[in-house]
């Protein structure tokens, strides 16, 4: 399972994310939004090198041009809430996907808010048979409402290929996945991978609460 870690090159992402931990830039929701929305888009131009192409001729005003079109049918399957403007930003890029949406949110199992779990509730896609799907979420914390999200949209279809996208991941997040997605199809890319996980399963240093950050708290 092949893992990129965007933030490793020097790049414009490292910015975004400077700007997302930062409490101050935080304050600013419509900024905090926006810059998860561009994290997306630079994600999904980096994963549409990775896609088939063929040769189409296009006639244009002037002539015949010959343009290498890419020829996979993507699904961006989104998981709510703190991945709507992710997915906002991968659909700017992939204008002609399908759209999946699953409610996926985790539930503390005990008083001390250290144990997690997830709840599925809403489940929304096309048919995911042989397409190219890309599963975006900000957070790739502890990994399982990534999986619980990938087993919801997989009863609808069997993708080629998974592309695991988020902003932060921890490694415990990604050995997660590693564990329970299919190995020889599954791509993970995150813009940085942080230090781990706290008492709470929240990524540290992190920025916080990715849906709260980009919506306001809940109850």
């Amino acid at each position: 399972m092949k893992i990129n870690n965007l933030s490793e090159h020097n790049c414009i992402i490292n910015r975004y994310l400077a700007e997302m931990r930062d409490c101050e830039y935080q304050k600013n929701r419509l900024l905090f939004r926006n810059n998860i929305k561009r994290i997306g888009e630079y994600e999904a131009f980096e994963i549409s090198k990775t896609l088939n192409y063929e040769n189409r001729d296009v006639t244009t005003p002037l002539g015949v041009a010959q343009v290498n079109f890419p020829t996979d049918k993507i699904v961006i399957g989104t998981i709510f809430r703190a991945g709507l403007p992710f997915h906002e930003g991968f659909l700017n890029i992939f204008d002609h996907s399908g759209n999946a949406f699953v409610s996926a949110y985790r539930e503390y199992t005990n008083k001390e808010h250290t144990e997690v779990g997830v709840h599925i509730e809403y489940l929304a896609t096309p048919d995911l048979t042989g397409k190219t799907l890309i599963i975006a979420d900000p957070m790739l914390a502890t990994g399982i409402s990534m999986e619980m999200g990938m087993k919801a949209l997989l009863t609808k279809g069997t993708p080629k290929h998974i592309h695991v996208a988020c902003v932060l991941a921890s490694p415990e997040g990604i050995e997660h996945v590693k564990k329970t997605f299919p190995e020889d199809k599954t791509t993970i890319w995150c813009a940085s991978i942080d230090e781990g996980l706290n008492e709470h399963k929240y990524i540290i240093p992190g920025f916080g609460d990715a849906g709260d950050l980009c919506y306001g708290s809940k109850l």
